[in-house]
């Protein structure tokens, strides 16, 4: 009986070790399968069979039912299906990203920080198909050129790499298994669904964003309102702060703003208006263009995220808020800042009645007043060419500016020479010539200098005025640059003569109208500039008391009356010292005092013998052993 019974419980303990499932040691009898890798792995606890359902004992079928991930993971499953990795593998594109593709072998898909879909490796998980040369080669269609590597340098990138596990990843925003193509309505990362996608992370943001113009039109359904891609790129994303962010204050209303608003395809649907052009060529414009970066652009007064119709009493932008809004960098600003256009520009488009007179009578007189000059020079210069008259000789000089004089000219030149290259410069802050006069980079250094200039030619001019003043007998000078008929007449002889119509040259007196019309340019020029500057250099104050129109009206005066004063300079006052072949290479009256008696003698006879005279009787009034 005890025999029997042995018998039977071997029986039955060989029937129960029979019906066992097979360990992962046994399985690694015949499989090369790595027991250490599968064991530290996430489905370690499941064995062979918890996946290989169909091997109940061995051995086992020679092909057993192949695995299903749905038995554990069936929403995932049906989620891939539908993505567009699981549409591809459907369509027979063999090799379209599978479940082991992104979760790794299936004897060594691992959890926590080594799964290959933890936050820090999922960007090279990605790309392991997204950035390889070989994968894209084979006509995938990547809509975004390198997207991980875009990535990786973005803010978000980065902040995940350091192990910030609240910052974006590809799935955060693409989705895990049930990633579709951006044109489906249902994929997270479509336009209609971005800012709800980025609102996960960012709520604050997307509840002002939604109410905006740009939420509220992409609601509507349209194809060319931004969304948060749009302004802040995709994924490329960088902070505000970063120099190649697109939201930079450098770039917003360029690259940002100004890609939309400045596009002729997109005015012409809705009606923007030249608005980016006009504030490229406003102050704050040329600030920024000049590398300012505390100068207001399009985020500075329209908002950011909450830009709303200037009509909304919301808006930063509304008449009732505009003078908080621009207090905001312009503190003290007053109530009149409210008026008047403010996208204007200085030549044409949209422009207060204002500016458009200042550019139209700057449009004739420029024109008319260098065309003249070049007029008058050239035929000067080509009559005295074929005339071959060669230079006195006697070296004799006389007296033609004091020291006083000599100074103020002095402050002026070096001064105007600046004001011109740093004006410049501050209008087209990109110029290439920049760099040969040090003024790359920040616009502040060239803004500081050209202010600076700006006192010193404004000081010497005062200096000038008062030593008239003062001074009784240079005062005669006033006088004698007064204009006069007698001008006009020599203009018309000069003219003659050097047309040949006369043989006759005419003579002048101490100055002739060449001196004058250029003495009285510089003295009106000055005080445009001078009036227009300062209103500009003060514009806080400027605000207080003036509508915006005035200082758009000063803006256009002041490049206008520099563009004619330059060309001025250029045209008439260098000729006059410099190429006119009578005193080439250079009249060093301004240096030396001095000029060449002989030509004074032979273009100012009367001024001449004048000077005579005064030096005959200064040398009978002076007794010997006076010394010089």
């Amino acid at each position: 009986m005890r025999l029997l019974f042995a018998g039977l419980l071997s029986v039955a303990l060989s029937v129960a070790l029979a019906a066992a499932p097979p360990s992962a040691k046994d399985c690694a009898g015949c499989h090369e399968v790595n027991i250490t890798q599968f064991e530290a792995s996430k489905h370690a606890s499941m064995g062979c069979t918890g996946c290989h359902t169909s091997i109940t004992r061995l051995p086992h079928a020679e092909k057993p039912a192949k695995v299903k991930c749905d038995t554990c993971h069936d929403d995932q499953v049906k989620a891939y299906q539908k993505s567009v990795h699981g549409m591809a593998m459907k369509s027979g594109m063999t090799d379209a990203a599978t479940c082991s593709s992104c979760h790794g072998t299936p004897h060594a898909i691992m959890g926590g920080p080594g799964s290959k879909v933890a936050k820090k490796n999922l960007a090279d998980t990605c790309g392991s198909c997204h950035s390889n040369p070989e994968f894209l080669s084979r006509h995938h269609n990547i809509p975004f050129a390198k997207p991980v590597e875009a990535y990786k340098l973005s803010l978000h990138g980065r902040e995940v790499a350091k192990g910030n596990d609240s910052a974006a990843s590809c799935s955060d925003c693409h989705g895990s298994h049930d990633i579709l193509a951006s044109k489906d309505p249902a994929a997270k990362v479509n336009r209609a669904r971005v800012a709800e996608t980025c609102g996960v992370c960012h709520p604050d943001v997307q509840a002002i964003y939604s109410d905006s113009v740009h939420g509220l039109a992409v609601k509507r359904g349209s194809k060319d309102s931004p969304t948060c891609t749009g302004c802040h790129g995709e994924h490329n994303i960088q902070a505000p702060s970063e120099a190649g962010s697109l939201v930079n204050p450098s770039r917003v209303s360029t690259v940002t703003c100004g890609r939309c608003h400045g596009d002729e395809r997109l005015d012409s649907r809705y009606s923007f208006g030249d608005k980016v052009p006009a504030y490229q060529d406003s102050f704050h414009g040329l600030a920024v263009r000049g590398g300012q970066k505390r100068a207001a652009n399009c985020a500075s007064c329209h908002g950011i995220h909450n830009i709303l119709p200037s009509a909304d009493i919301r808006s930063t932008i509304n008449p009732a808020n505009l003078q908080k809004t621009c207090g905001v960098c312009h503190p003290g600003v007053g109530e009149k800042i409210a008026k008047g256009q403010v996208h204007v520009r200085t030549a044409g488009g949209i422009e207060h009645p204002s500016v458009r007179w200042i550019r139209l009578a700057y449009y004739a007189l420029i024109p008319m007043t260098i065309g003249f000059m070049l007029f008058h020079n050239g035929l000067d210069w080509l009559a005295k060419l074929r005339r071959h008259k060669p230079h006195h000789g006697t070296g004799e000089v006389l007296p033609r500016m004091n020291r006083k004089f000599r100074i103020t000219h002095g402050l002026v030149m070096v001064s105007f020479i600046s004001l011109v290259i740093t004006g410049f410069a501050l209008k087209f802050p990109e110029s290439g010539w920049l760099q040969a006069f040090g003024l790359g980079g920040a616009g502040q250094v060239r803004g500081i200098i050209h202010r600076i200039a700006g006192a010193v030619i404004m000081g010497a001019t005062g200096l000038h005025i008062l030593h008239l003043v003062v001074v009784k007998k240079d005062r005669v000078m006033v006088w004698e640059l007064l204009p006069s008929w007698q001008d006009a007449k020599d203009i018309a002889n000069m003219l003659r003569y050097n047309l040949g119509l006369t043989p006759k040259r005419p003579t002048f007196g101490m100055f002739g109208y060449a001196e004058k019309m250029e003495y009285w340019a510089f003295m009106w020029g000055t005080i445009v500039m001078a009036v227009t500057g300062v209103l500009l250099w003060a514009k806080d104050t400027s605000l207080h008391f003036f509508p915006v129109w005035v200082m758009d009206a000063a803006t256009a005066a002041h490049w206008y009356e520099a563009i004619l004063a330059t060309l001025s300079i250029l045209v008439w006052h260098w000729y006059l010292v410099i190429f006119d072949p009578d005193v080439y290479p250079m009249d060093l009256a301004w240096l030396t005092g001095k000029a060449s008696a002989d030509h004074i003698r032979e273009t100012r006879p009367e001024y001449y013998r004048e000077l005579m005279e005064q030096q005959a009787a200064k040398d009978a009034n002076q007794t010997p052993g006076d010394g010089n």
